[in-house]
Formats: C-alpha cells, structure tokens, sequence
C-alpha cells in the first residue's frame, strides 16, 4: 500500500510538472519504504520511465511535444546514462545522498532564477544554438539520470526554458518524451546491478499511471508560478535533510558483476 501512495505522488508530480518524480520519489522511498539509496535509485527511474511514456501521451495528446527535440535529447542522454547507474553502484551511501541533497540545491537555484532572468521566446534563438543546448543538456541529462535515479525533467526543462528558446509546456513534453529511452537504459543498468526491488513495483507503477492522468490533465490550467514556488520550497526541505547525512560506513551495490 505505501508503494501505491508513492507511485500516486510520483505520477501526480510528473504530470503537473512535466519532470519524473524522482527527485520526492528517491526520499520516500528511503525513508518511507526504507530501500537502500542505491535501491531507491535505480526503482525510482521504473517510475521515472512509467511517468514520461503515461506523461507524453497526455502531452502529445495536448499538442505540447516536439518530436525532432526530444529524440536529440534522447539520442545524447543514451550516451551516457549507463556511466551514470554504474558511477552511482560504487558510491557510499553517505556520500549518495549528499551528492542527491547538492543536485536538489542546483535544481531549486535554476527555478528560482528562472523567475529573475530574461526569458527568451518562442523561435527568438537561431536553430543552431537551440540545437547545441540541446545537445549539451543530453548528455547531462543521462549522467545525472542514471547516477540519481531521475529523469532529468527538473533540470531540463528551465534549461530549455531560459537558454534555448522553448515555450514551458513545450519543454515540459520535450522532457518527458526524452526521459523513455535514456530511463529504459538506466533501469536496465541498474537492475542488472541489483538495484530494483521488483516486489514493490505493481503498487508503484499502479499509483504512477493514476497520478499522471490526474496530474497531466491539470497541468495546462494550474499557473505556473505556484506550481513552480511549492515544488522550489520542497526541493530546498529535501536537500537540506539529505546534506545533514553524517559521514559512515556502508554498503554499495550487492552484485557489480552484472549477474542476477
């Protein structure tokens, strides 16, 4: 039951916001499910992964996706989600969660500034810059998704936002649409590792696809800027508690050779 709320909160969050979940997802299930973090992160991006392919229906179906966009983020997060997932197998527990609690941080700074500095429209940009912060956030996107065990949404869509030129519920379809392969690999990645609880996942993926049908459905009608100032508030609680983690030892990945 308490892997059902999870997926509901998950999948809520990815339909409002256009990101994942894993960012809230990784936390409860630490501390609510009680995985351990290099668990909580790879069952977070099967989440994540259920999230983006219910998301971008909801958005295609809404006319806010951009295929060519998405496929370039997807095609370069390929590249290097798998050094993500195995970079995060051979971590401490400790230092994981530190790491995690310094990338919430960095996500609430880019909402925060998204505010203040200018923003740039619509077809503004020449195509060949679009096209190169596209490239770059690929290729950022799948490090940090695979080593996180999230889709990269929270990141990429104000990037997109602010540097590129693209509309927010655009760039909120584009996300979800990239989050499918470069997800699809990280969790492949991560269960080979041993870092799936597979026992939890109906409950998870159940609650995942009711929320995002709620979730997508109000997107387009809720304001953004309270949307974007609860999600900054809890991103910063979120962090602060992961930086408090105290230095100790502890496991990392029960099996690195790739064997189940």
């Amino acid at each position: 039951m308490a892997g059902l709320w999870v997926g509901l909160f998950a999948g809520v969050l990815g339909g409002l916001l256009g990101v994942g979940g894993g960012v809230v997802v990784v936390p409860l299930m630490t501390d609510v499910l009680k995985f351990r973090q290099q668990e909580a992160h790879g069952t977070s991006l099967v989440t994540v992964l259920v999230t983006a392919a219910a998301g971008s229906f909801v958005y295609y179906f809404h006319g806010s996706a951009d295929i060519p966009a998405s496929a370039l983020l997807a095609a370069m997060a390929l590249c290097t989600v798998r050094f993500g997932a195995k970079y995060c197998c051979f971590l401490p527990e400790w230092k994981l969660k530190r790491y995690f609690g310094i990338f919430l941080l960095f996500i609430s700074l880019l909402l925060i500034l998204k505010t203040f500095l200018p923003q740039t429209t619509e077809g503004s940009l020449p195509v060949w810059i679009r096209w190169i912060v596209l490239v770059f956030l690929g290729l950022l996107t799948g490090f940090i998704s695979g080593m996180m065990g999230v889709g990269g949404g929270s990141f990429m869509i104000p990037m997109m936002v602010l540097f590129a030129g693209i509309a927010q519920q655009t760039a909120q379809g584009i996300s979800l649409l990239a989050m499918i392969p470069a997800s699809t690999a990280g969790v492949w990645t991560h269960w080979k590792m041993g870092n799936v609880r597979t026992g939890t996942l109906p409950g998870i993926i159940a609650g995942v696809l009711a929320g995002v049908y709620v979730g997508g459905s109000f997107a387009h009608l809720i304001p953004e800027m309270g949307l974007r100032l609860i999600y900054t508030v809890l991103l910063v609680c979120i962090a602060v508690w992961y930086l408090r983690t105290k230095s100790r030892p502890g496991p990392v990945c029960t099996r690195k050779d790739g064997q189940m």
